[in-house]
């Protein structure tokens, strides 16, 4: 008995002495997966490449324009990039709260559109992305103040 309090006691101060990850490693992880994913779907329109990489298989989407799962989001984007090549984002905030990153983007079909305001808000778990929401609006002619969108 006094061996196995022993290895009880040895192993909680191991365990105690274990440096803990800070409270955000989990978010900061999170932000640099979307973001890599953003850069390879948005940017370069390595669809397939972000799709196999970044997005799990079951990925659930809330957008109403895209069905859910990675396939039918990769069939999404390569048809839409086939029909806009140019199309791009410029992210101007991204925010991360331990499974949940937002990025708030100009997202612009081509060099001469206006463009809209974009925030998109991933769920990441184990290192996929697996779920997807968002919201956005076009980007005014003219505004009622001068802050801009951004």
């Amino acid at each position: 008995m006094k061996s196995k309090m022993l290895l009880a006691a040895v192993a909680a101060a191991a365990f105690a002495a274990m440096p803990l990850a800070p409270a955000n490693a989990g978010a900061a992880a999170n932000k640099k997966l979307v973001l890599a994913a953003a850069q390879m779907l948005f940017v370069d329109h390595k669809v397939d490449e972000a799709v196999n990489k970044y997005f799990d298989p079951g990925y659930i989407q809330h957008n109403p324009m895209v069905p859910t799962g990675a396939e039918p989001m990769r069939n999404f984007f390569k048809g839409f990039y086939a029909s806009h090549p140019d199309a791009t984002i410029e992210i101007h905030h991204v925010l991360a709260d331990g499974d949940l990153v937002a990025i708030h983007y100009l997202f612009k079909t081509g060099k001469d559109d206006r463009g809209m305001a974009i925030v998109d808000i991933f769920r990441v778990a184990h290192g996929k992305i697996v779920e997807h929401w968002d919201v956005g609006e076009p980007v005014p002619e003219k505004s009622a103040n001068d802050n801009g969108m951004f």
